[in-house]
């Protein structure tokens, strides 16, 4: 086994490592409350600014039709993110650190860098997307918002000093205010509940429609995000179970039940966006909407709501700003985990936050702030380049019994996590090589 005890000495963010005590109770609900909240701090992954893009132009263009699409890209999340609770519950180690313990120096080193890349992407998106919601709400130019959005790492340092409990409270208030918000414009757009039940059935249309089938790959493609691979198998080790078999059964048990329960959550939210576009847009005959400013301007003249519009940039900056928080960590425990270098975490997270502001503000300097679209579009390519390389190792490690001993996954849970990762790698493999050929010939 590649975990020697020297490794097993050195945590996955130690400021908050087993920092949240289980309850030694019977009572099913205690434990459930104990364990939640790392699925949140991932959900926030399914629902950040990258994604709106896919939903709006999805639900303008075709209607409730990719409502299906949207159901089968989270089952496939929830599938991914169990594997990360089994990970870091049997073994002790995140997915970085396992890299690191399992594959040669020079891997490990590639590995990172295509991480810190995806991070970057990542960050880039949900900056863009606060700095979008900053100005589409108080008419803040795009160079400044960017700039605002550094100050969450400040936040954050504050909140994780405070306890791990803090920050998990601050994201799903966030999120919280993501659902609220959406659940108001759904009121406000009166959808068809029946087109919408019958856009969750599974359509060959999508297959045979090329407008159709590039959407729904993006959505696909733009579902799963590598950051919450590494995330989800650091953070489940913020909760202090007790080392044996019994307890680490139980502790997989519960923050799969988490994470599951949080991504149907973020599965509603999801629906909700491609719904709201689709009632307001699509039967409305403004079919071309794509993007979230223009998505922004159109939502209260038609529905005929002043306030529509107002909630719709609110929920953006919400979804933007719990983004960065958890991309933020994320960028920490991937340094620490494949480097072992150990930075302060204000720090890690300010270089992180610095990666992903240079980019944006070149952008908009130079080419205007109507690149923004471009750049959402960019980040999810690489993010879609980078996600291979996180799945693969992760289903490698929770399929080999020497590393997982007793809680290797079962044989119809390999083959259910090899299936998931070729489709993945498929689906993303059509879906940069679309955009290279429409940026190169469209």
């Amino acid at each position: 086994m590649p975990f020697s005890e020297n490794n097993a000495k050195k945590p996955s963010l130690p400021e908050v490592h087993r920092s949240i005590k289980v309850p030694h109770t019977k009572s099913v609900w205690r434990k459930i409350l104990a364990y939640a909240g790392p699925g949140y701090l991932v959900s926030v992954g399914y629902i950040d600014p990258g994604n709106w893009a896919t939903d709006l132009a999805g639900g303008a263009k075709f209607g409730y039709t990719l409502l299906t699409v949207i159901m089968l890209s989270n089952l496939m999340a929830i599938l991914m993110q169990s594997l990360c609770v089994r990970l870091g519950v049997a073994t002790g180690r995140d997915l970085a650190q396992a890299c690191r313990d399992y594959f040669s120096p020079r891997v490990s080193f590639g590995l990172w860098l295509l991480c810190e890349i995806a991070i970057a992407a990542c960050d880039l998106a949900e900056v863009l997307g606060s700095a979008i919601a900053l100005q589409l709400l108080f008419g803040i130019p795009l160079s400044w918002g960017v700039c605002i959005t550094a100050l969450d790492v400040f936040v954050l340092l504050l909140l994780q000093n405070k306890g791990f409990r803090y920050t998990e409270a601050l994201v799903m208030m966030l999120v919280g205010t993501v659902s609220i918000c959406f659940a108001a414009e759904i009121i406000f757009s009166r959808p068809d509940w029946g087109g919408i039940l019958l856009g969750y059935a599974p359509k060959i249309e999508i297959l045979q429609n090329p407008g159709m089938l590039y959407i729904a790959i993006g959505i696909l493609g733009a579902t799963v995000m590598p950051h919450n691979l590494y995330l989800h198998s650091s953070i489940v080790q913020t909760r202090d179970w007790q080392p044996t078999n019994e307890k680490r059964l139980e502790a997989i048990k519960f923050g799969t039940i988490d994470s599951t329960f949080a991504l149907c959550f973020a599965l509603l939210i999801n629906s909700a966006i491609l719904i709201v576009s689709a009632a307001t847009f699509h039967f409305s005959g403004h079919q071309d909407v794509a993007e979230i400013q223009d998505a922004y301007q159109l939502l209260s003249p038609l529905l005929g709501v002043n306030a529509a519009s107002a909630i719709f940039g609110l929920a953006l900056l919400a979804s933007g700003q719990s983004s960065t928080l958890t991309a933020t960590l994320a960028g920490q425990i991937v340094m620490e985990g494949f480097l072992n270098l150990r930075l302060k975490p204000w720090l890690r997270r300010l270089l992180t936050r610095i990666i992903a502001i240079v980019p944006a503000l070149i952008s908009i300097i130079y080419f205007g702030e109507k690149s923004t679209s471009s750049l959402l579009i960019f980040s999810q390519v690489i993010l879609s380049l980078q996600l291979s390389f996180a799945v693969v190792p992760l289903v490698m490690f929770t399929s080999n019994p020497r590393l997982m001993g007793e809680f290797v996954n079962p044989w119809w849970l390999k083959t259910l996590s090899w299936l998931v990762a070729i489709a993945i790698i498929i689906l993303n493999a059509w879906l940069l090589w679309q955009t290279i050929y429409d940026w190169l010939f469209g």
